[in-house]
């Protein structure tokens, strides 16, 4: 089902194609896309921890999921569904990430985007965008805006995540036999 282009849905569609964008579009002006991040990422990537206090990137990308899906279900009306615990938040996930837990974090992911779609797409006009979310205090435009700030935060982190996993990996830096501007040597253990 397509939302209808009408006068009364313009801001749903702008939302629609801000959330498109943000998850799959090739030309965000933000950088890469959610899925752009996710693309050249393997297992052994994905459950990486950088540092003991930092979440993995696998458990980010089910805390995106779990928020779209939040969303759904707010949008269905569930005035009690709610994601407070970690474990509904960022998962609890097993220490290796093997390539089926992989390829299902990705697939939920992707599911619930398409939830998320569907269900705006039933919707004929923008006045619910106006309507306190069941159980909140602010409206669902807040909500799916801030899911689509949410995703550019947590692809930010993940494509730094990723440049720095990609450097721990590399062996020797290019830097490692060179003074650092404060005239010191470059150890990358102290960065990692």
């Amino acid at each position: 089902m397509e939302t209808v282009n009408n006068p009364n849905n313009d801001e749903l569609l702008r939302i629609i194609d801000l959330l498109n964008t943000t998850y799959e579009g090739e030309e965000a002006w933000h950088g890469p896309s959610v899925a752009g991040a996710m693309r050249d990422l393997t297992p052994d990537m994905v459950g990486r921890r950088l540092t003991p206090n930092v979440h993995t990137i696998a458990e980010l990308v089910f805390h995106m999921t779990s928020w779209r899906i939040f969303c759904v279900k707010k949008m269905q009306g569930d005035g009690e569904f709610d994601i407070l615990t970690p474990e509904k938040n960022f998962g609890q996930l097993p220490e290796k990430i093997d390539d089926f837990e992989w390829e299902a974090l990705q697939m939920e992911l992707s599911l619930s985007q398409e939830e998320l779609i569907n269900e705006l797409d039933k919707r004929d006009d923008d006045e619910f965008l106006e309507d306190i979310v069941p159980g909140r205090d602010y409206t669902y435009y807040d909500l799916l805006h801030g899911i689509i700030n949410h995703d550019t935060y947590h692809t930010g982190q993940i494509q730094i995540m990723k440049k720095a996993l990609a450097f721990s990996h590399a062996g020797t830096s290019r830097f490692a036999d060179d003074d650092d501007e404060f005239g010191g040597k470059f150890d990358r253990e102290d960065y990692y």
